[in-house]
């Protein structure tokens, strides 16, 4: 058998290791990035500032082209006090076939005091035969606020793949300083889709949180998410309720990329102008 340097078998050294980290802090009206560091397939860019809010747009890049089974990817942020990030992707998140071992992304958020960080990543893709395990946890400070976008389409429809991964797990816990706690998990696999995720193409959650938002802001915001989600009829299908933790949980299904594009979009354009009185976000996909 040849061995790899480590001394560790061909068959062990499947997949990947690969971490991403960032840390941020606040200095003047700009939130600016202090530390990161990244392993393959992680490829690391710096902040881009594309508005006059002092925001920190970070794009996360994977130039694999996908994941693996055996792949193994973790995400960890930390923002300090005050600070303000939009956290994105420029493409899809690809998982592709495998006969046994998961794809497996984890993701771990810090969010310090009134600290604003806005997760919105492109949508995951399971291939035909993939396997895929994700969790995202994330922890707020006293006053800090997340906004956590989580979508997945139903294969490659193009290909005419739907709902033939064979297993997708995902965990979503958003953690309150109070203690109260917002959790999701699913196991999907072809067996156990619902009809009704089955008629469409993509599934979605979408989560607004933090304990400093005050409540007539998020009345305001909430009653205007009910009348954005009214505007594709058979388009898109969703509803919004409160959680234990302080803040707003929507779920919707969409036939179409451009109706999920368009809901992210006017979701986020929403939150930033009912609850901080800021312009849409800019998701610029390069």
């Amino acid at each position: 058998m040849i061995l790899p340097m480590n001394g560790t078998s061909l068959i062990d050294a499947v997949g990947r290791r690969g971490a991403l980290a960032y840390e941020f802090e606040r200095e003047g009206r700009r939130t600016i990035l202090i530390r990161s560091s990244c392993t393959s397939p992680w490829h690391h860019f710096p902040p881009s500032y594309l508005d006059d809010s002092g925001c920190a747009y970070t794009w996360m890049v994977n130039p694999s082209g996908g994941l693996v089974g055996g792949d193994y990817v973790s995400v960890d942020a930390r923002l300090h006090a005050q600070t303000h990030v939009v956290m994105t992707s420029p493409s899809a998140n690809r998982v592709y076939r495998s006969a046994s071992e998961f794809a497996v992304q984890e993701v771990r958020l810090s969010v310090g005091p009134e600290a604003r960080l806005e997760w919105l990543p492109e949508v995951t893709i399971p291939f035909a035969g993939s396997r895929f395990r994700q969790s995202i946890h994330v922890d707020l400070a006293p006053g800090a606020t997340v906004v956590l976008w989580d979508a997945m389409a139903s294969g490659r429809i193009a290909m005419r793949e739907r709902w033939v991964f064979a297993r997708v797990e995902n965990e979503i816990c958003i953690r309150a300083v109070a203690g109260d706690s917002v959790i999701e998990r699913f196991q999907i696999t072809p067996e156990t889709v619902g009809k009704l995720a089955a008629e469409w193409d993509y599934v979605a959650s979408w989560f607004v949180i933090g304990d400093g938002i005050e409540s007539g802001r998020l009345s305001r915001l909430k009653d205007a998410i009910v009348d954005l989600l009214e505007r594709w009829p058979g388009e898109v299908f969703g509803g919004v309720s409160e959680p234990p933790a302080p803040g707003l949980a929507i779920k919707l299904v969409a036939r179409s990329a451009s109706g999920l594009t368009d809901v992210v979009e006017s979701l986020s354009a929403a939150v930033r102008i009912h609850l901080w009185g800021l312009s849409p976000p800019v998701l610029r996909r390069y």
